[in-house]
């Protein structure tokens, strides 16, 4: 079974929320995780094969949380190798603003950066769509959770 490190990237909960469910649903299905909310590259200390798998909103003109803003910058500073990292984003998002999940797509590109595999394609969740985001996450769940099979 997989370990997969979740970092969120949360400014009113939402993104906690989500990356909280998606945790138990993962230990539901027999992967081990660590919840990450202030991230920082020293603290996962990724490894060959590691998952990571960022949860982040997006706030004002597109940024991301505060919370997650260290680890964003160290991605973009320090340009550690990740060619070995799997990783998936799971963006939330207001489909009204034309910097719809634009916090999951600066991260995404960050990973990239960093050549890092991307397990799955970036999951947008509209929040406007959904009473509950953590309802969309299982969709996307169904689909993500065989992908971590060895």
């Amino acid at each position: 079974m997989a370990h997969i490190h979740i970092v969120v990237g949360s400014t009113l909960g939402a993104a906690e929320y989500v990356a909280e469910h998606i945790a138990d649903q993962l230990t539901a299905a027999g992967h081990t995780h660590q919840l990450h909310n202030r991230a920082t590259l020293h603290e996962l200390s990724l490894t060959a094969h590691d998952v990571l798998l960022v949860v982040t909103s997006t706030h004002g003109a597109g940024d991301i949380p505060d919370n997650l803003k260290p680890f964003a910058e160290a991605l973009a500073t320090q340009h550690p190798d990740f060619s070995e990292v799997y990783f998936s984003v799971v963006a939330l998002g207001d489909s009204n603003y034309d910097t719809f999940c634009e916090g999951g797509k600066y991260i995404q590109r960050l990973l990239e950066q960093c050549h890092a595999k991307q397990l799955a394609d970036r999951f947008d969740i509209d929040v406007t769509s959904h009473d509950l985001p953590e309802d969309a996450a299982d969709i996307w769940l169904r689909n993500w959770i065989p992908l971590l099979a060895p």
